[in-house]
């Protein structure tokens, strides 16, 4: 086995799991950075631990993919905190912090906290590495956590405040990169055939079923799969905002976003849904009003990747426990043509009509200042067909999750999960993952100012990112 120090290790593996970039804020593992800059892996340096999260969790979900961020021992805290977002949007970010010598710890060494708990709110996995020739171990179980079920935040905490122990310690290892785990999903495990029989009784047995599809579906690239089980069975389609892409905004059967951050057409139907499917979804607050839309004793199907999300907030009909893509696939293949829905779908699309003309004077406002319902129309027209948007929380999610159309299959939508801010750094990290597609961050005046600084990252790293500020 080859020796090596720690900081070649980490940057050989980060490089061979597929990372084209890590985002940090010094003085963090410098020798790996070294390393890794001459395999081409580029690190970006945030104003802030929080927007360097937001960058990492934008680039992994870009991506489904891992992505890396990475801070000093006194800036953990603040990264933990960025992690908020990527943990409430199921991100598979993988954090590393440096931490101060186990021996000063508990013994009020300078700037010391506690680690382990900030991070245990916020990930899947933590460990702490105290010797270089554990890092492999430590680092490979990191990246099968952050993608295996309900993708989400690992976090490694390396020994001495900016990792010097395992950069500049010595290990004789191989370099192992386990294939499956470079990216989202690294397994595609069939729902059990005998309940996704079930599951279509209902479905065909329903007289006004609806369609729930949730960030799972966008994490298993199922949109095609997700259009086609729509289209076979005559079944309605509302997305959450994590899934907005998932299903044509113009196709006859889409009901558009359901709950908090909704059009109220969506709320009435899933009110008048006689049996709701939810697909990758964890049938949250805000997707489902503070569970009450679809009402409580709704008959449900619930299809999810981690089993323990099924009926977690609805009682189910029927769980289906498996990869979302690969499950719908399976359910299309034995799934008969569905039954006349006549009568529902004409109901379906008259509810939605008709809001569409309740804000039709707003899409089409000529006041000054712009309406906000004017400049999501201007978007829904002339965005580029491979654009990625980028929102952020609070009123820029109610505007674009509500008001703005995606007129091409090959445009993408991610929001913010909670932290107002999010989207101007969480732009660069989209830039990053993406950088042939044009990125387009939609903020506010509220939200332009918390990391405002990052305006000039985009500028040292040559990040061409349009920014509309919704003022």
């Amino acid at each position: 086995m080859p020796k090596m120090t720690g900081a070649k290790y980490l940057a050989q593996a980060i490089h061979g799991y597929g990372l084209s970039h890590i985002f940090y804020m010094p003085y963090i593992m410098p020798l790996s950075i070294l390393e890794m800059d001459k395999l081409g892996v580029k690190a970006v340096q945030s104003h802030g631990e929080k927007a360097a999260a937001y960058m990492a969790d934008a680039y992994a979900r870009v991506r489904r993919s891992p992505a890396m961020v990475m801070s000093q021992s006194v800036g953990a805290a603040n990264l933990a905190a960025g992690l908020q977002d990527a943990y409430l949007a199921c991100s598979p970010v993988i954090a590393m912090t440096g931490r101060e010598r186990y021996f000063h710890q508990r013994r009020h060494s300078y700037q010391e906290v506690d680690h382990v708990q900030p991070f245990a709110a916020v990930t899947k996995y933590q460990a702490t590495v105290h010797t270089a020739d554990t890092l492999p171990q430590y680092l490979r179980q990191a990246f099968r956590s952050a993608v295996s079920g309900t993708p989400g935040p690992t976090h490694l905490d390396l020994e001495n405040i900016a990792g010097e122990v395992i950069a500049e310690g010595e290990l004789d290892a191989d370099l192992i990169i386990e294939q499956q785990f470079k990216q989202v999903p690294p397994f595609r495990p069939i729902a059990d055939a005998g309940t996704i029989v079930k599951a279509l009784e209902l479905l065909s047995g329903a007289s006004k079923p609806v369609i729930v599809a949730g960030g799972g579906v966008t994490a298993s690239g199922a949109r095609e799969e997700l259009i086609a089980l729509a289209e076979k069975l005559s079944i309605p389609v509302a997305t959450a905002l994590n899934a907005k892409a998932m299903f044509p905004a113009d196709h006859p059967l889409a009901v558009g976003t359901p709950g908090n951050y909704s059009r109220e057409c969506s709320n009435r139907i899933l009110c008048k849904a006689d049996l709701v499917f939810f697909i990758g979804s964890h049938t949250g607050g805000q997707l489902t009003l503070d569970f009450r839309i679809p009402p409580q004793g709704t008959p449900v199907i619930q299809l999810d990747i981690n089993a323990e999300e099924i009926g977690r907030n609805y009682a189910v009909e029927v769980g289906l426990q498996g990869d979302v893509k690969a499950s719908l696939d399976a359910m299309i293949k034995v799934a008969q043509q569905g039954q006349d829905r006549t009568k529902w779908l004409t109901e379906v699309r008259q509810l939605v009509s008709h809001w569409k003309e309740g804000v039709e004077k707003h899409w089409n406002s000529d006041i000054a200042p712009l309406r906000p319902e004017r400049i999501c129309r201007e978007l829904s027209e002339h965005m580029p067909s491979d654009t990625i948007l980028v929102s952020d929380t609070g009123h820029s999610g109610v505007w674009t999750g509500t008001m703005l159309d995606l007129k091409h299959p090959t445009q993408s939508y991610i929001r913010c999960a909670g932290s107002l801010g999010w989207g101007l750094p969480a732009a660069l990290g989209a830039k990053c993952a993406a950088p042939d597609r044009p990125v387009l961050c939609f903020t506010g005046d509220g939200g332009i100012w918390y990391h405002i600084a990052e305006i000039e990252t985009a500028v040292k790293e040559n990040l061409h990112v349009v920014i509309l500020v919704n003022n």
